[in-house]
């Protein structure tokens, strides 16, 4: 189906040439006035592709049938080309602010004109595709929320999940303590701490329903359970990396707790330069009646590490941030630096250790 062109000039004759160069092509309407455009506009909202806009009119000029199409909505949804035999820079700018999309000078070229239409209208055309497709992605968003808040809160209202996430919080208490022994251990031996503070997080129902779904598993509990390492999560934030090591070879030596599994990206960073010690791991908790082992996310990094990965961590989760790729390589550069930081200050660290003994 041929798309509708509107041709709004004053002079007959321009109307004229303008319909023999398109008509070919479109459906081709004229209007003399911007009153007759607005009527026209009526009659073929969605049929029209262009307009063709004279400024320089009659009982209503080009500048009130912009202000006009913007009023009613139509300028989002139908490009306007000014025709006008000036080329004042001013005025361009002037229009192109109002959202015209392109000028078309007098004397009309018939190639210039027809490509500066086409290229506006396939423009036009796909800006509407890609806006009806982030409608429908976010309308899919929205009821993908709205589901994962109806489980979240089937899963808050559940007995035997509550009872789970209880364990899991008892799980955390247990790996606090243990490194809290530790670290006055240090305190009293070497004079110095191994950590600077731990924190600690359980998963929220939101995240754990989240998270099963892409994995391809149902909600249940024994699904938690099985295919989830990070319901429960403690964060050690240690001075120096020689201390996330020694920390960390201390902790899976005690007899009651078992490492399922390492990653070092430490040694091994992230592509994005992300750093830090993650162990999975298994630890008995005891309860009135019986003992569980219930797996625990312990991650382990340097203060700078963290501060980095809360940078990092704001950026993934922000929408829409202006230059997000330069940010990305400036956080990686950052965290090339963080590492050398990391070392030479355990570096003097030691030579003062070795003037002290």
């Amino acid at each position: 189906m041929q798309g509708r062109i509107l041709v709004v000039d004053d002079a007959e004759i321009n109307r004229e040439i303008l319909r023999d160069m398109l008509e070919d092509d479109y459906i081709v309407d004229t209007a003399e006035d911007g009153e007759e455009a607005l009527l026209r506009l009526w009659e073929y909202p969605e049929e029209t592709v262009a307009i063709l806009l004279d400024l320089q009119m009659p009982k209503m000029d080009g500048f009130a049938v912009i202000a006009a199409m913007k009023g009613y909505g139509w300028l989002k949804k139908i490009p306007v080309l000014v025709i006008s035999s000036e080329s004042a820079v001013d005025i361009e700018n002037h229009c192109f602010s109002l959202g015209v999309s392109d000028f078309i000078h007098k004397p009309f070229e018939s190639s210039i004109v027809k490509n500066r239409i086409r290229n506006t209208v396939e423009l036009f055309v796909c800006k509407k595709q890609l806006e009806q497709k982030v409608e429908k992605q976010s309308e899919k968003l929205k009821e993908q929320s709205q589901i994962i808040e109806m489980q979240a809160e089937k899963l808050r209202k559940a007995e035997p999940f509550n009872n789970l996430m209880m364990q899991y919080h008892c799980a955390i208490m247990e790996i606090e303590t243990k490194l809290k022994i530790l670290n006055e251990e240090f305190s009293r031996e070497y004079k110095r701490n191994p950590f600077e503070s731990i924190k600690s997080r359980l998963k929220t129902p939101e995240s754990i329903y989240e998270k099963l779904i892409r994995k391809g598993h149902s909600i249940s509990v024994e699904n938690i359970e099985e295919h989830l390492a990070d319901v429960a999560g403690v964060r050690v934030i240690c001075s120096f990396p020689d201390d996330i090591y020694r920390l960390a070879k201390l902790l899976i030596r005690q007899d009651d707790i078992i490492l399922l599994k390492e990653k070092d990206y430490i040694r091994n960073p992230k592509s994005n330069g992300y750093r830090s010690l993650h162990l999975i791991i298994s630890i008995p908790i005891f309860l009135s009646h019986e003992k569980k082992y219930r797996k625990v996310e312990v991650q382990f990094r340097t203060i700078a590490m963290d501060f980095w990965a809360s940078l990092e961590h704001k950026l993934k989760y922000k929408k829409n941030v202006k230059d997000a790729e330069e940010i990305v390589e400036q956080l990686k550069i950052c965290a090339d630096s963080i590492e050398t930081l990391d070392y030479q200050m355990q570096e003097i660290r030691n030579k003062i250790d070795r003037h002290n003994k």
